[in-house]
């Protein structure tokens, strides 16, 4: 599993076990509920890497993007409002979920469902990178810092994620 990180990702590794990502160095990750990342990926376009973690929504992001979460939430007006969006970069670390060869679910229901091993806290790729400098290619990147024209852009994403993240909070206090 290190090797398909370290030798056909280019990604570094934490020594140890379990295998766990080094970010801040290839991505940065938005952390969300995963209620909300399903929702906010049915409306966002990009195929970009994504894990699933128990209840978590793992979303790969250019580097620099952990920096830049407090300042775009707050351009968009979301800076007021307590989301439950996570951004972890430069020396944080991500358990590194299963590679595709090695059991990646059919679907994201099966992989949320109850038994599958994401349910118990193991992350499972929903949306498994491709290979080498492809992966980064691909994550979302604010435009104006030369983001890649494929990649998603990353306010619009931080966005989305927002708005979802506020509707699952309202859901969740009207019960």
């Amino acid at each position: 599993m290190r090797s398909w990180y370290e030798g056909g990702l280019g990604w570094p590794t934490a020594p140890g076990a379990p295998v766990r990502l080094r970010v801040g160095v290839r991505f940065d990750v938005l952390d969300i509920p995963a209620e909300a990342g399903h929702a906010a990926l049915r409306h966002r376009a990009g195929h970009f890497p994504v894990a699933l973690r128990g209840e978590r929504m793992l979303l790969l992001v250019a580097v620099g993007g952990a920096d830049e979460l407090p300042g775009l939430l707050d351009w968009l007006e979301w800076g007021s409002l307590e989301l439950d969006l996570r951004a972890v970069g430069a020396g944080g670390l991500m358990d590194a979920p299963l590679p595709p060869e090695c059991g990646l679910p059919a679907s994201p229901r099966e992989a949320s469902s109850p038994g599958r091993d994401a349910s118990q806290g193991a992350a499972v790729w929903l949306r498994p990178p491709g290979a080498g400098g492809e992966a980064e290619a691909s994550l979302p990147a604010l435009s104006a810092l030369g983001g890649a024209g494929t990649a998603p852009d990353l306010a619009r994403l931080v966005h989305t994620l927002a708005t979802q993240c506020h509707r699952l909070r309202l859901s969740r206090a009207r019960r």
